[in-house]
């Protein structure tokens, strides 16, 4: 990782330990709450999208800091059609969206169109499934290729 990507990523990891958690039906404001940064990339990773601090399996606390990354695009704000550009979406306890399909906003389907890699969820006790999904700037989905799924389960 290049240095100043690292020093970015140990900056927000920083601000995200002081932040104060999210209240209980904030979801719905995740766009306005959220921080925005440059693409986070890793070389070791083929291209789509992955979570940067998440595996399948693990076992996290609510809030859950969310970091998000992508490999062979660049993320940028919504209402732009670029070639080889796009935002971040997260789906909570759902799939990916089929290529094409524009991705529904609602409290299981979080937009970050400003461009944001980072988010605080606050989620239930149990076990979970979240899908990073990337889609174009009209919200239009890059489909299974460019989505990722994972299993976590948030303890009290």
């Amino acid at each position: 990782m290049k240095q100043t990507n690292l020093v970015a990523l140990l900056a927000l990891l920083a601000f995200a330990s002081c932040n104060p958690s999210a209240k209980e039906g904030d979801e719905a404001k995740t766009e306005s709450k959220t921080e925005k940064t440059a693409t986070t990339t890793n070389t070791t990773t083929a291209k789509g999208v992955y979570f940067v601090n998440l595996k399948e399996g693990d076992q996290v606390k609510s809030p859950v800091i969310i970091q998000m990354g992508v490999n062979g695009m660049e993320v940028e704000a919504a209402g732009n059609m670029n070639e080889g550009k796009g935002h971040h979406h997260i789906i909570i306890d759902g799939t990916f969206e089929p290529k094409g399909t524009m991705v529904p906003k609602d409290e299981t389907h979080l937009h970050f169109g400003q461009g944001q890699i980072v988010d605080t969820l606050p989620l239930s006790p149990g076990k979970h499934t979240l899908t990073l999904q990337f889609a174009n700037g009209m919200h239009e989905s890059y489909g299974e290729e460019w989505s990722k799924t994972i299993a976590i389960n948030v303890t009290k």
